[in-house]
């Protein structure tokens, strides 16, 4: 089975509440990124070159952690590459909206991948 793998447009950036705010000024007043989408203290996006950039406040964090986009036109085949390659799938780190073509996954240095086959 032969799935393609490519970087997608999303990067998130999942930090705790008491970092949001300093977070959200620094891409905003200091690096002066355009900002395309803001929820509030929930989520704020930027563009970031070809790529969007999410903030996103997550109570339950300590720390921060970055999440990457992979696309695929073949989900199924994807998934059973990576399985076969013995890569975790952890589905479990954030529901994904009902009838949507993805899944999650883990690099080796526990980096979580959304694999969208969007």
């Amino acid at each position: 089975m032969t799935a393609t793998f490519e970087g997608g447009r999303n990067i998130a950036m999942k930090v705790p509440p008491h970092q949001y705010e300093a977070t959200v000024r620094f891409y905003r007043d200091i690096l002066r990124l355009e900002q395309i989408g803001d929820a509030g203290d929930a989520t704020t996006s930027f563009r970031f070159g070809a790529n969007r950039l999410w903030i996103d406040n997550v109570p339950s964090m300590s720390q921060a952690e970055l999440w990457l986009e992979l696309v695929t036109e073949d989900t199924a085949a994807a998934a059973q590459v990576l399985a076969d390659a013995g890569v975790v799938r952890c589905d479990a780190i954030e529901k994904l909206d009902d009838g949507f073509n993805g899944f999650w996954i883990t690099n080796p240095a526990t980096i979580i991948h959304l694999v969208d086959g969007t």
